[in-house]
């Protein structure tokens, strides 16, 4: 039999060390801790000295308040601070150290030397430490006011730390990367990176401006791009500035700084961001550089969230990011003075814009009318046509009842002519919060780079059933028609809700509970032994339906009668027919997926899944009528996305970039 181990209590020393092992984990995290400490000494002058990537050598001096000898006996030890003093302090702390570990933390893995000098003293003192204690009383030595603190053979006695380490040059670039994006947050004081023996790296002056810096440390390609941004917020009580580049710089590999209350950290959902507003304007594998500072209400943050403080959590951590981006897509879409983009007078008779999107489309009206180079030439005359003029394809003639569909009998087996009339209803206002909410939130997300493009976009012609090309400006694209369209029919739902034309089932209603026996017939329904029987799962299915029938007839225009037939559904855009065969699986998922019981939930899920229903495209019916599909596409949809769709930033990836004008003309201009 195995006997249990024993539980013992570890060495003070072993547990030291292992606590320093998760705080110093490599020299650019020691040299981070010590700036923070210089910073919040007040120092205006601070000299980094490197040797062997700051393994052998690793040594910091400043010109701040210094380190008073009363407390030279003690400041090794961990949890010995001048800026914490109850944990309630947290919740305002304005230093950047506050758990006073870092020193104790690096006197366990290196030799650890500090020689400081307060202004009152008449001179220095300098002690050395080795696992938190002094080795020896302080002695008394010349010296400038300010802290020199030199750390020597770091990790000597961890050295499994030290073989997982990179390179001495490896490692003096995470060093050389944390001076110098201290150095640009901290402007007004001069920074100084030099390797043992050798000329500085970095250096910057004091009182300098981060502007400069930038120009100083990363280059002039840089600095030229630069577009000052900033935010304040009132709501969630932040405040937002910084740097970023403009579009037409970009790199391989991003430069992204971020600070928290001047507290260097990571923001993987800033960073995200930044990238997605930026994916549109550069190529695929190019990032931007950016630079942000945000401040937040100091209760609002928790700081004490990992031992080397690079992570921070704070409230409001979605809604904060996402009016960032915001700002700065509005900032990128006006603001680069080597793109133009020219407005196209409105022709005569030209419709008004949809009521909602008046605002968002009055901040696109910032254009220029200068001369165009020929690369840039767009054209907006009259005779514009789709790719299909030169491919002698022949349009598709309505019919009189205003609808082009001549449905055929499909695989679902349902009645030939199965949609056919569409009936109108009287007018209503929307008094329901939770539908203005709703409709509220899809004009704050709204992208209103995206607007512009899909408001002025020209139909070049469909490439499948998914799948269509249209020109914006100088670029070509390749959007996903089925994701943008189940987008616009879900907006159409709350837009037109109580107020839906209806498209009566004809010749005659459709009964539900065998459209969901068909369903349930079908692989896209899941259904396995295990759920039961089909004929009771239909027969309950059916009946839930017909009970939340008032609603669905009410707000949509979808009627099942009490004998639990299918007699309209909603008309979301004049001449569209969804298409009959995803009706029977459309039935089910109503029944399944809906959540009928909360108020909102139920309006979501149930537009979701209309919207969904709405937008597929049977391949078979394609195929039977690829006249009428690709009719439907260039005159139905592709107008519909102008003028009433209202596309959200996460629409970005279902549109794709293929070729654009300028670097074609680049291209010929070569040969």
């Amino acid at each position: 039999m195995i006997e249990p181990g024993v539980i013992k209590k570890l060495d003070e020393v072993v547990v030291n060390r292992i606590a320093a092992g998760e705080i110093i984990q490599r020299p650019a995290n020691a040299l981070k801790e010590l700036l923070e400490n210089s910073l919040d000494a007040k120092a205006t002058i601070i000299q980094v000295t490197v040797k062997s990537g700051g393994l052998k050598l690793l040594q910091i001096q400043d010109n701040g308040t210094g380190i008073r000898k009363e407390d030279m006996a003690i400041v090794c030890e961990r949890f010995t601070t001048s800026k914490l003093t109850t944990f309630e302090d947290l919740t305002s702390i304005a230093t950047f150290g506050f758990r006073g570990e870092a020193l104790a933390s690096i006197s366990h893995v290196a030799h650890l030397t500090i020689q400081t000098k307060t202004v009152k003293e008449k001179c220095g003192y300098k002690a050395s430490y080795e696992d938190g204690k002094l080795k020896a009383p302080p002695k008394p030595c010349a010296g400038n006011q300010g802290t020199i603190i030199t750390i020597e053979d770091l990790f000597y006695n961890m050295p499994q730390r030290q073989q997982a380490l990179k390179s001495p040059n490896e490692e003096f670039q995470r060093i050389s990367d944390v001076m110098s994006k201290y150095a640009i947050h901290n402007s007004k004081v001069g920074f100084t990176l030099k390797r043992f023996g050798e000329q500085p790296s970095v250096k910057t002056a004091p009182n300098s401006s981060q502007q400069a810096n930038i120009e100083t440390i990363y280059g002039a390609s840089i600095a030229k791009e630069l577009l000052a941004v900033e935010l304040k917020d009132d709501v969630h009580k932040f405040q937002m500035n910084g740097y970023i580049t403009k579009v037409n710089y970009s790199s391989k590999k991003g430069i992204m700084l971020f600070f928290i209350n001047h507290r260097l950290v990571e923001l993987a959902s800033l960073k995200a961001a930044i990238d997605n507003v930026y994916s549109t304007y550069l190529p695929r594998g190019m990032h931007p550089f950016a630079y942000i500072s945000l401040e937040i209400n100091p209760s609002n943050i928790d700081v004490n969230v990992h031992p080397t403080k690079h992570e921070v959590h704070f409230l409001y951590e979605d809604e904060i990011v996402e009016k960032i981006k915001q700002n700065l897509e509005t900032k990128l879409l006006g603001s680069n003075e080597t793109r133009s983009f020219y407005k196209q007078l409105k022709m005569p008779g030209a419709s008004e814009p949809l009521a909602g999107t008046k605002d968002l489309d009055s901040s696109l009206k910032n254009v220029s009318v200068d001369r165009i180079n020929p690369q840039n030439m767009i054209r907006t005359d009259s005779k514009e046509q789709s790719i299909y003029k030169f491919l002698n394809v022949e349009g598709v003639k309505l019919n009189d009842s205003g609808c082009s569909m001549s449905l055929s009998s499909s695989s679902a087996g349902l009645p030939e002519e199965s949609f056919r009339d569409i009936a109108h209803k009287k007018s209503k206002e929307v008094k329901l919060t939770s539908i203005l909410n709703m409709q509220k939130k899809i004009e704050n997300d709204c992208s209103i780079e995206i607007r512009k493009m899909v408001k002025e976009l020209v139909f070049v012609g469909v490439v499948d059933k998914q799948f269509a090309l249209f020109q914006h400006e100088t670029k070509l694209y390749m959007a996903d028609t089925i994701k943008l369209s189940e987008q616009l029919f879900y907006q159409r739902l709350l837009y037109e809700f109580e107020n839906h034309k209806m498209i009566s089932i004809k010749p005659q209603p459709l009964p539900v509970k065998d459209l969901i026996k068909l369903a349930l017939n079908t692989p896209e329904s899941g259904w396995t032994e295990e759920d039961g029987d089909k004929d009771e799962l239909a027969e309950r299915a059916s009946e839930i339906l017909i009970e939340k029938s008032p609603i669905m007839r009410e707000y949509f225009s979808m009627t099942i009668n009490s004998s639990g037939q299918l007699e309209t559904i909603p008309s979301l855009l004049d001449k569209y027919i969804p298409s009959k065969t995803f009706l029977p699986i459309y039935m089910l998922r109503l029944a399944t997926e809906v959540e009928w019981d909360t108020e909102e939930e139920c309006f979501e899920t149930f537009c979701r899944e209309t919207a969904r229903y709405y937008a597929m495209v049977s391949e078979a019916e394609r195929l039977e009528m690829p006249k009428q599909h690709k009719w439907t596409v260039e005159h139905i949809i592709y107008p519909a996305f102008k003028k009433y769709l209202l596309p959200p930033n996460n629409l970005k990836k279902y549109i794709f970039e293929l070729a654009n004008l300028p670097s074609l003309y680049k291209v010929f201009e070569r040969c």
